[in-house]
């Protein structure tokens, strides 16, 4: 095995090829660069059968850049980040967010009209790199809570959904 430096932005776009856990860089480089058969996987995909949800296929573990995610200054762009960074990794599942609301209040929705029309000052956001809005005038409570249920409904274990929560 040799090492290669290569630089974050790249690191990132590879890591956001990965198919499964556990995946190397040379399966999937040798996957993306020769097209090589041997290296293509199928995405591992399990179902839990007491919540009916789809198990994790990819991992924000594996994508999270911690210095991306500690340049961020506010709570806000940190949780847009990991939202994001979410989406990224579970691009067809992603849209579940959308079941995942308050008593009175939408918490994500397909535009910034939708949310505000669902609570006053709900201060609506782009997640970045997705056509989902996300509410992000709540407190880091509430947008710990939002990961934790985002992540759980994305496949996570509670364990995991914690880790996400604790980025924030």
């Amino acid at each position: 095995m040799k090492t290669i430096e290569i630089d974050d932005e790249l690191y990132q776009y590879i890591a956001g090829q990965t198919q499964r856990i556990g995946e190397s860089a040379s399966d999937i480089l040798r996957r993306l660069l020769l097209g090589d058969s041997a290296a293509e996987v199928q995405p591992e995909v399990a179902t839990v059968a007491d919540a009916g949800v789809t198990a994790v296929s990819s991992n924000i573990f594996d994508l999270i850049n911690r210095q991306d995610l500690q340049a961020e200054q506010s709570v806000v762009g940190r949780f847009l980040f990991i939202l994001s960074t979410l989406a990224r990794a579970h691009k067809k599942q992603f849209a579940n967010v959308l079941e995942i609301k308050g008593r009175n209040r939408l918490y994500f929705g397909h535009s910034a009209e939708q949310l505000s029309e669902a609570g006053s000052s709900t201060n609506p956001k782009l997640i970045p790199n997705t056509d989902f809005w996300v509410i992000t005038n709540s407190n880091t409570t509430r947008k710990k809570m939002m990961l934790t249920e985002t992540a759980l409904k994305l496949g996570y274990s509670e364990q995991d959904a914690e880790r996400i929560r604790d980025l924030l």
